[in-house]
């Protein structure tokens, strides 16, 4: 028997005791952090900002299995917030879709959800009706066309059916429920919340796909009504993706259960204390890069050689040699040579150690003074 299938679904349930150190914690480190972003200028916000939310983006769709380009997101971002940046790229159209829908969701975090903004945000999803291969219901609820809606693995012929979503002709007056409930006022703590919205928008999975990509975005919509902030400084997705088994197996375990929801909540709530926690990091490279481009307001830098060090301070995969450097600034190799030479003249870049074919370049580190 399914969660959904028990007779006083769905009221949930929980220990409240046992998950008040763990809350308490969370909300602690939440009120931190955004104390500690507060005290930064405009610019140092915007750059985590910009920094979270591409992480957002990248690993909500990581989990499901497609991998964006970063340059794509986060040009994307930063457009739809006005960020001014280096190097902004054209994005595709499915890129700009998910950015679509998290921005709508955090930046107007404090508007009812309503079926057709979860129609309008699943459309953004899907631009050319298709999962893949395979034609969709896009901006509608799915139907019982294909059968019943299962979450499957394994290979044709030896499938694990995980999980069996609710019929789809009950969909209306299961979202409709959700909706009434996510939109009204009731006295629960909204980090609660989200972690129960999450778990209640997956279980009805109510469209043909993008259901996980949505709850999430409707977790992070929930959080922004915790943190009170459109300004997004840490990512519950990033840290999902890192426990993504575990995510997996709480949720099957949780969905195959009572109405009891303690144990999905505990690991919400952990998963949730550890993003804020992975956020220093994000806070650490954003100052280093602030401290870099204090630094390089010193030397005599073009915008081609601008646009190349933002790349190294986003962290450049792989080593930087001259063709990649004529690839990515669209220019000649003689000109990325000079480019880097210009750069290693001035203490900015130097030369590893290797030569030849496999000359590459670094960043030199911060002087002591500005770091």
């Amino acid at each position: 028997m399914y969660i959904y299938q028990r007779r006083a679904w769905p009221h949930f349930q929980w220990d409240q005791n046992a998950l008040i150190t763990l809350l308490a914690s969370v909300r602690h480190k939440q009120g931190k952090l955004i104390g500690q972003m507060t005290g930064l200028g405009f610019s140092l916000r915007s750059e985590a900002m910009l920094q979270t939310m591409t992480l957002e983006v990248l690993k909500s769709n990581e989990i499901e299995g497609e991998f964006l380009n970063p340059d794509q997101v986060r040009s994307s971002i930063a457009r739809r917030l006005g960020i001014d940046t280096f190097g902004l790229v054209p994005a595709d159209r499915n890129v700009e879709g998910v950015v679509d829908m998290l921005v709508d969701a955090t930046q107007s975090f404090d508007y009812p959800l309503t079926k057709t903004r979860l129609f309008d945000w699943h459309a953004a999803l899907f631009p050319t009706g298709r999962s893949g291969m395979h034609k969709i219901t896009v901006a509608d609820w799915r139907t019982n066309d294909a059968g019943p809606m299962q979450v499957v693995s394994g290979a044709i012929g030896r499938e694990q059916v995980h999980f069996q979503a609710p019929d789809a002709d009950t969909l209306e007056t299961e979202v409709q429920s959700f909706l009434d409930w996510f939109n009204s006022e009731i006295n629960l703590d909204p980090v609660i919340k989200a972690a129960i919205a999450h778990l209640w928008f997956v279980t009805i999975h109510p469209f043909d796909d993008g259901n996980g990509r949505i709850g999430r975005t409707i977790a992070d919509m929930q959080l922004a009504r915790a943190d009170g902030s459109a300004q997004r400084f840490y990512s519950m997705s990033a840290q999902i993706r890192k426990e993504r088994n575990a995510y997996y197996a709480i949720l099957e375990k949780t969905q195959k259960g009572d109405l009891n929801i303690t144990e999905w909540l505990d690991w919400f709530l952990g998963c949730l204390d550890r993003a804020v926690g992975a956020t220093q990091e994000i806070l650490a490279g954003v100052l280093q890069k602030a401290h870099y481009w204090e630094w390089f307001a010193t030397k005599q830098i073009s915008d081609r050689q601008r646009l190349m060090l933002n790349k190294q301070l986003d962290g450049f995969e792989g080593k930087l040699n001259t063709s990649k450097w004529a690839k990515i600034a669209k220019c000649s190799q003689d000109t990325a040579l000079r480019d880097i030479q210009q750069l290693i003249e001035q203490g900015v870049l130097i030369k590893d150690d290797s030569g030849g074919r496999s000359t590459s370049y670094r960043l030199a580190a911060l002087p002591a003074d500005t770091s």
